[in-house]
Parts: C-alpha cells; sequence; structure tokens
C-alpha cells in the first residue's frame, strides 16, 4: 500500500482528559470510514454533524460532532473527516481502533502535515511554523509563527528566488548570445544586481537569526564566587523563590535551572555552584559541573559582589557580561569599576538594564516586530547562498560566465531547499518526524 495515499487517523488533541477529544482521518477512505462509524450515507461538506458511533458490535461508543472535508480543499489535499467526542482517553482510543478496523491506519507523527507540503497546500516554512506555533515558548514567539505560517518568510525566500534568477538569466543570456556587441558580464548593472542579492541576502539572514532565537531560546549561566549573589540574580530573574539563599558560602552546590521569557527569548537560566578551591568532594563536583556549564552556554553572566573590595576584573568574552552585583551596599572603591551591568538583585535595580544587554548580545540590537520563526538549517541554507553569491562574484570580476552561471544555480539550489523545492526525503523524514501525532 502506498504510504503517502493510503487513509490515516489520529488522535489529533492533547494526551490526557479534557471535554473534548478528536481524532483526524485523511485519505481516500475517510468518507466511507466516516459513513460507517456514524451511519449515515450523506454528509454535508464543512458542517457540523451530531451524529452517534458505533463499533462493530453494534454497541454506543460515544456521541458527539463529525465534520467532512472533501479534498482537494481540505488540509491535507484529501478527503478529511474530524471526528469530535468526549475528551477521555479510553473513548478516544476506543473510537480511534474502530476507526483504523474500518480500513485507516495509525498516522506517524506529522503525516498529516507532510501530506499538506506534498499535495501543495503548504510549502516547507509553513508546515515547519505549525510546529513551532504549538510549541511557542512566548506570545512573541508564537506571533512570529504565525507569521511565517501565513507565508511571509517564504515570501522573502521567494523574493530573493526572483532577484537570483534573473541575474542567472542575464549570465547565460551572455553566454549564450556571445555575438552580441555589449559585453554583458562586464556590464556594471549585472554587479549592481548581485550587490543588492547580497545585501538582501544579509538582511534576511539576520531576521532569519532572530526567528532561530524566539524558535529555540537562549541558555543563560550565572557564574561567579561564593556569596556574590548568583542564587538571589536567579530569584530575582524569575521572580520566585527558585534557589535557596544563604550567608554560607558553598550553599548552592548542585546546577539549578528555570525557565524564564526576556524580551520575547525563551530563556534556560542556569544557577551554579560558587567557584572557589574548596576540598569538600561534594562541593568541588559542583564547581566542576559549573565549569563545564560555563563551557557550553550561549551567555555567561560573571558575578561579582559590589559591597567587597575587587582586586581585578576579567577581561570579558564575546558571550560574557560582566555584572556587578548588590549596588544597594556598593563599595566605595567599586564606584568607577567598568562593568557591562550594575543591579542589585536584593532590590532589583538594574535588572531591566541586564536583560537589555542580554536581548543586545545575542540579537546585535533588539527583536524586530515583524520578525518570524526559523530553524538552524534555513541559517546554514541562506550562508550556503552567500558562498554561492560571493562565488559567482569572483568569477564575474574575471569574467567566467559559466562558473559564475553554476554557483548561481548552486544558490538557486540552496534556496530552494528552505521552502521545500529540491528537497531530500531524508530531510522532510527528519522534520516531519518531529512533529506530534495527530498533526
Amino acid at each position: 500500500m502506498n504510504q503517502t495515499t493510503d487513509t490515516i487517523a489520529a488522535i489529533a488533541t492533547a494526551p490526557g482528559t479534557g471535554g473534548v477529544g478528536i481524532i483526524r482521518v485523511s485519505g481516500s477512505d475517510a468518507f466511507s470510514i466516516a459513513q460507517r462509524l456514524a451511519r449515515k450515507s450523506r454528509f454535508k461538506p464543512r458542517f457540523a454533524h451530531f451524529r452517534s458511533f458505533y463499533n462493530s458490535e453494534q454497541q454506543l461508543i460515544d456521541s458527539g460532532l463529525l465534520l467532512y472535508f472533501p479534498g482537494p480543499n481540505s488540509f491535507t489535499g484529501e478527503d478529511v473527516v474530524e471526528v469530535q467526542a468526549h475528551g477521555g482517553h479510553v473513548v478516544l482510543n476506543m473510537l480511534l481502533s474502530e476507526i483504523i478496523r474500518l480500513g485507516a491506519r495509525m498516522a506517524r507523527p506529522g503525516e498529516f502535515s507532510e501530506r499538506a507540503f506534498l499535495n501543495n497546500k503548504m510549502d516547507l516554512v509553513q508546515a515547519e511554523a505549525i510546529a513551532d506555533l504549538i510549541a511557542g515558548g512566548s506570545e512573541q514567539a508564537v506571533l512570529a509563527s504565525q507569521r511565517s505560517l501565513q507565508g511571509e518568510f517564504s515570501a522573502e525566500i521567494n523574493k530573493l528566488l526572483k532577484s537570483l534568477i534573473e541575474t542567472r538569466v542575464w549570465i547565460e543570456s551572455a553566454i549564450d548570445f556571445p555575438e552580441e556587441e555589449i559585453d554583458f558580464l562586464a556590464d556594471c548593472e549585472l554587479r549592481r544586481q548581485l550587490s543588492m542579492l547580497n545585501q538582501s541576502l544579509i538582511a534576511v539572514l539576520k531576521k532569519t537569526q532572530s526567528g532561530v532565537l524566539l524558535n529555540q531560546g537562549i541558555s543563560i549561566a550565572i557564574i561567579g564566587a561564593p556569596n556574590v549573589g548568583k542564587s538571589s540574580l536567579l530569584n530575582a530573574l524569575t521572580e520566585e523563590q527558585t534557589a535557596i539563599i544563604s550567608d554560607i558560602a558553598g550553599t548552592t552546590r548542585d546546577v539549578i535551572k528555570a525557565d524564564i521569557i526576556i524580551h520575547g527569548i525563551p530563556v534556560k537560566l542556569v544557577d551554579t555552584a560558587g567557584i572557589r578551591e574548596s576540598d569538600d568532594p561534594i562541593e568541588q563536583q559542583g564547581i566542576e559541573r559549573a565549569r563545564a556549564i560555563q563551557a557550553s552556554c550561549d551567555v555567561i553572566l560573571l558575578v561579582y559582589d559590589g559591597s567587597r573590595v575587587i582586586e581585578q576584573l576579567p577581561k570579558a568574552k564575546a558571550n560574557e557580561l560582566v555584572v556587578l552585583n548588590k549596588i544597594d551596599c556598593l563599595h566605595a572603591d567599586n564606584q568607577t569599576r567598568q562593568v557591562d551591568v550594575r543591579l542589585s538583585a536584593k532590590t532589583g535595580a538594574g535588572l531591566d538594564q541586564l536583560k537589555q544587554h542580554i536581548v543586545a548580545m545575542v540579537t546585535g540590537g533588539d527583536l524586530a516586530e515583524d520578525t518570524f520563526t526559523a530553524r538552524q538549517r534555513h541559517i546554514e541554507q541562506l550562508k550556503l547562498t552567500q558562498h554561492h553569491v560571493h562565488l559567482a562574484e569572483q568569477h564575474l570580476s574575471h569574467n567566467i560566465g559559466e562558473l559564475a552561471a553554476e554557483e548561481l544555480r548552486l544558490a538557486q539550489q540552496a534556496l530552494n531547499a528552505i521552502t521545500g523545492e529540491f528537497t531530500s526525503d531524508d530531510l522532510l523524514g527528519e522534520i516531519f518526524s518531529s512533529f506530534c501525532i495527530g498533526k
């Protein structure tokens, strides 16, 4: 049986008990399955029909709504039936078992969205946006996912493709018609087009990187000596008593994690053991973990106690912020210390500035309101496109039109991989297998 044309079914609502549960069925047999399940021969498309649902022994399983969406005017582009019943785990599984007995099979994770993509109901970016919308960790992430789902990201890619194809046609025309008096390959207009294409790529790449931040989030490690206020800073950022606070050095011995949102970006905060020399084997394990986390997190907050004399501050690396804590009881010697952020975890002073610094560090400024959700693979394909366009420019500078045209063909292929015009089956399997079952 063809795995892309047979009839599939799955529970579309989240696991657990609820007032309503939905089972989705898609494929050529969806309508006939609905007829037998609900004992009704005709259903008006896109209308809710209240029906009773029976098993093979003519026992009533449940009563609820049945909706029929004939293809191609459906989510998947195929005939689709949705059964809305009471949301109990057992009753939904009884209904699903009966639907499978009537001719459907269990859908793979993401198979409904995969069929929508294969039937040209959406491109690959939009299909991915569905999963991102479901998993959205902040309001901004949800809105960004909707922008991608509505086609805004795809429109940006299609603009790049249009410009790239026009430039490629220009070059190939010069190759195919060498007898023309005008030297097209030396034409300044051609170089201007490539330059504009590069600028557009840079702009789209920047928005895409912001979209990845909204989608995947960042990790932040709070690092410092014992009793500099790391746990207090964690509590201040989470706005709750996440970590135990004590004047006794070495209280935090294990890693403490918390999830927050900073200006729309999902953040995993990690509070670590105070770094110092210690003979305590348990504390030493915590210190070793702290050093390992420092090497793996996206942003490092190097926290210092502003109430004490600080002998020397480090030169921060690109992903590090030097934070002077306890400014509510600041030592006189630290008044002129050059640090990235001054704050008091106790009073909350300076916390907004810290958040602004973090966002500026990871975005290069701030998140644009029209940011769309994106994934790491999109960034990789855009960078690959940039690489091929750069090589095309180099070949043109040496008047080698054939190689320039080939590089632009490869650039076009890289962009097409984003929307799914040119995508391997292996990549499709990897993308859709991460979706929910029933989506």
